[in-house]
């Protein structure tokens, strides 16, 4: 590991300046914090906002930019104006990307800096991510990726360093709760905000809640799973999801897994 991130700080000592496009998450909160470390205030992170993106994540990651003292600003994203997002066909995260990483390549130019860098890490080439073409095509760069840290790594030191991200559940947009084919719209990205929102207020912290019209899947960790198995606790999910407007309250026997929606496309 030691080997790694002496290749990752060479990466980030010969970028000298960038930008990176900052989630809150565990790995774009490490590759700040591991940044600014390097070249100081010459990394800048950037968080969009938009209804794709629950509020509580935006707040946090504002909030932990604040705490490790790195330059931070926050821009507006548009992707519900993006046809091919909103149909929600299999490629949706590549016209998502192609559009952030645009709009951060001109933030960029327009401030001299010579890189983009996103929290991609050596595990995700591992599932369907067609917003990986979309950087690459924009030459946008993962140095966590380039330097070979896997997930398990960042957290492993993540934890060494302090950051309260560390064993953070992995985050995803919410358009990535719905069926490909399923257009996405605001009104059905807040149902899928505020059923996390309550699960996560009831001490859920690993779950998904996947969309399907007027049926909600919950994704659950093994941990959390066993406390549906309680009549009352049932009744009051069901209860507060039917007031979100879901007909129907499933869990998923499966429990919580990243990509459950890409399962089509095996």
């Amino acid at each position: 590991m030691r080997t790694k991130l002496s290749k990752l700080e060479k990466i980030i000592e010969d970028m000298g300046s960038l930008i990176v496009a900052y989630s809150g998450g565990v790995d774009s909160t490490f590759l700040i914090k591991f940044a600014k470390d390097v070249v100081d205030n010459n990394v800048l992170a950037v968080t969009a906002r938009s209804p794709i993106h629950s509020r509580a994540e935006y707040e946090e990651a504002k909030k932990t930019a604040g705490l490790l003292g790195v330059r931070h600003i926050t821009i507006r994203s548009a992707e519900l104006n993006i046809p091919e997002f909103v149909t929600n066909n299999p490629r949706r995260c590549y016209y998502c990307k192609k559009a952030l990483f645009t709009q951060l390549k001109e933030i960029a130019a327009k401030r001299g800096i010579p890189w983009v860098a996103d929290g991609t890490n050596f595990d995700d080439s591992s599932d369907f991510r067609p917003g990986i073409k979309a950087m690459q095509e924009l030459e946008i760069r993962s140095p966590l990726k380039e330097a070979g840290l896997t997930k398990e790594e960042i957290r492993a030191i993540s934890k060494k360093m302090g950051l309260v991200t560390w064993n953070n559940p992995p985050s995803t947009c919410l358009a990535t709760r719905f069926p490909y084919g399923d257009r996405i719209t605001k009104k059905k990205l807040k149902m899928v905000e505020s059923a996390e929102s309550y699960l996560h207020s009831i001490g859920i912290r690993k779950v998904r809640t996947r969309h399907h019209g007027d049926i909600v899947r919950i994704e659950l960790g093994k941990e959390e799973i066993n406390l549906f198995a309680e009549p009352g606790f049932r009744k009051q999910v069901v209860s507060a999801f039917k007031k979100l407007g879901y007909t129907y309250i499933a869990v998923d026997l499966e429990g919580y897994r990243t990509g459950s929606m890409n399962e089509v496309l095996k």
